[in-house]
């Protein structure tokens, strides 16, 4: 029997995992999945991952593409595996046929990215492990106008950090919005693909604007400068998530 290409969508919470990435001596989400998929079908797998988040980023759709000959049928896939993983902080939301030739990178075409704030004079600590915690309070309005300067395709090496395997830094954003609610501040960007913590450094960069450190249209030119020290600090990893991933099948 020829294997079955099987896309699935994984919710997790990153707070106790170095990563996506399987890597050695170290809990991964990657790690944690293969290892349960080799318990349920008693075999060695291996999976592909369309995004590789970072230790203590969360995702509410990763996807992993599963290459595998199973009779499992596809709707109780999702179940079969989450008795394996057995954990609550991974969960199998989904999974569907598709063609041979996907990739879980190349058939991607656009990623949202979810960054939440929490704003108040103290930390809630129910929300410690998924906001970054800020007392002073911060400028809405100059932060939703700043916006529109990240907007479009531009080199974005500015918000790159060192490190980066990218063949290039130019990137498009196609959607960038802040909302306000119940002192949660969310930041929710969507774009054709993200730099190194690239995510992470624009969020500290309209942290720096909502405290009157820097100005809406100061985006502009450290966009232009390309120099990574004219951006904001790189905000703590457990305010993101992966939202959304898009793609084409």
């Amino acid at each position: 029997m020829k294997d079955k290409n099987i896309l699935l969508t994984v919710a997790y919470d990153g707070t106790n995992y170095f990563g996506w990435q399987k890597q050695d001596n170290v809990k991964t989400i990657q790690g944690e999945m293969e290892k349960a998929l080799s318990q349920l079908f008693k075999e060695n797998i291996t999976i592909r991952g369309a995004s590789r988040t970072d230790t203590g980023v969360h995702a509410l759709s990763q996807l992993a593409l599963l290459k595998h000959k199973t009779n499992i049928p596809i709707e109780r896939l999702p179940l079969a595996i989450n008795s394996f993983l057995n954990n609550k902080e991974i969960v199998i939301t989904n999974a569907i046929y598709v063609d041979e030739d996907f990739h879980p990178q190349n058939s991607v075409y656009k990623k949202t990215y979810q960054y939440k704030i929490y704003n108040a004079p103290f930390l809630n600590p129910l929300l410690r492990n998924y906001t970054e915690f800020v007392h002073k309070p911060l400028n809405i309005e100059k932060m939703q106008q700043a916006t529109k300067y990240f907007l479009g395709e531009h080199n974005f090496k500015a918000f790159c950090a060192s490190g980066s395997m990218a063949k290039t830094t130019i990137r498009t954003i196609y959607d960038l919005k802040i909302d306000n609610k119940d002192n949660i501040i969310t930041i929710e960007i969507t774009g054709n693909g993200f730099l190194y913590n690239m995510v992470r450094i624009i969020a500290g960069t309209l942290i720096d604007i909502g405290h009157n450190k820097k100005q809406p249209e100061d985006i502009k030119n450290i966009i232009l400068c390309e120099d990574r020290q004219k951006a904001g600090k790189t905000a703590s990893a457990c305010g993101l998530t992966l939202y959304k991933i898009y793609f084409n099948n």
